[in-house]
């Protein structure tokens, strides 16, 4: 797939079929997010692959947006190590950029995939801290569900010309 295609063709998926990932797909994807840029060079984050299926079942228990992950063979938590930040904050950036690479590995090796937000909100945070026994330095950031594609969704169009803006607003 053309590099530019594969952005454009990155799409939240919400429905999947159970079929199990290879292992070097996994392995593709988690050198992907392993690759994003980070403040410092400083990689401030964690990666648990969840393919438990206990696990997985237990997350709508607190995050009420998840209930796709029921049919998906595996998620990724994107953690931030915040003994590992240059600086308090930047957590957020490395995770959201790392998270961004497994959504996009993904959509280039013809899986599906949706970002679920865990941080800031503290009832998906500690219910994630509890569901993997985070250690207190490890802030779950966010729940990349991943699997065969249940739905397909067109391409995103061209970016809205009134959204950009040169030199000054």
């Amino acid at each position: 797939m053309d590099r530019v295609n594969v952005i454009l063709e990155r799409r939240s998926i919400r429905k999947f079929g159970r079929a199990p990932l290879e292992k070097e797909v996994l392995d593709r994807i988690l050198d992907a997010a392993d690759a994003a840029p980070c403040a410092n060079g400083r990689r401030s984050w964690h990666f648990v692959v969840l393919d438990d299926r206990g696990l997985l079942d237990a997350v709508p228990s607190f995050h009420p947006y998840s209930r796709m992950i029921l049919e998906a063979p595996l998620a990724i938590l994107v953690c931030a190590d915040t003994s590992v930040e240059p600086k308090e904050g930047y957590g957020v950036q490395n995770c959201s950029a790392a998270t961004e690479n497994i959504l996009l590995a993904c959509t280039a090796e013809g899986l599906g995939s949706v970002w679920l937000g865990i941080y800031p909100r503290m009832d998906r945070i500690s219910g994630m801290k509890k569901l993997v026994g985070t250690p207190e330095n490890i802030v779950p950031f966010s729940l990349v569900v991943i699997g065969m594609p249940g739905e397909r969704k067109e391409p995103h169009g061209k970016c809205d010309p009134s959204r950009v803006h040169h030199n000054v607003w």
